[in-house]
């Protein structure tokens, strides 16, 4: 699966890199909601209907790469659910997680070049990577 393949491709068909309003052209219904404890976002279909849900108190930037993340999800794991790969199969989720991180910084990044001399770290910060997620980059 080429990630950055595809993340060009959605930037160049659509114009745009901004995750809220892709899922608004694949008609994804965000919501922005008062979550739990460690639960950032998640994604659902419901009746045929895709939902990205976002913590209300991440900040800002982070409600954007959650965004981003959950939209790689949906985009890149048609028909996989968090749950029923933890319950009922023996496939690693961390590998669909380090997709949709890879597909996030990809998406977030494909939009922004990278100015003449500008050290790695300040430019995905400006592109509103978080630092963990730097060795998604490559």
């Amino acid at each position: 699966m080429d990630i950055k393949r595809r993340t060009r491709n959605l930037y160049t068909k659509y114009g745009t890199s901004c995750p809220f309003q892709l899922a608004k052209m694949f008609h994804i219904t965000v919501l922005i909601l008062d979550l739990p404890g460690g639960i950032k976002g998640y994604c659902q279909r419901v009746f045929r209907r895709k939902f990205i849900v976002i913590n209300r108190n991440a900040p800002e930037d982070e409600q954007r790469f959650i965004c981003a993340h959950e939209l790689g999800h949906t985009l890149l794991h048609r028909g996989m659910n968090h749950y029923f790969i933890t319950r009922e199969t023996y496939f690693a989720v961390g590998r669909y997680e380090n997709q949709a991180n890879e597909f996030a910084v990809k998406l977030l990044t494909c939009a922004e070049p990278m100015e003449h001399g500008e050290p790695l770290e300040w430019y995905l910060r400006r592109c509103g990577i978080p630092p963990e997620m730097d060795k998604f980059y490559f």
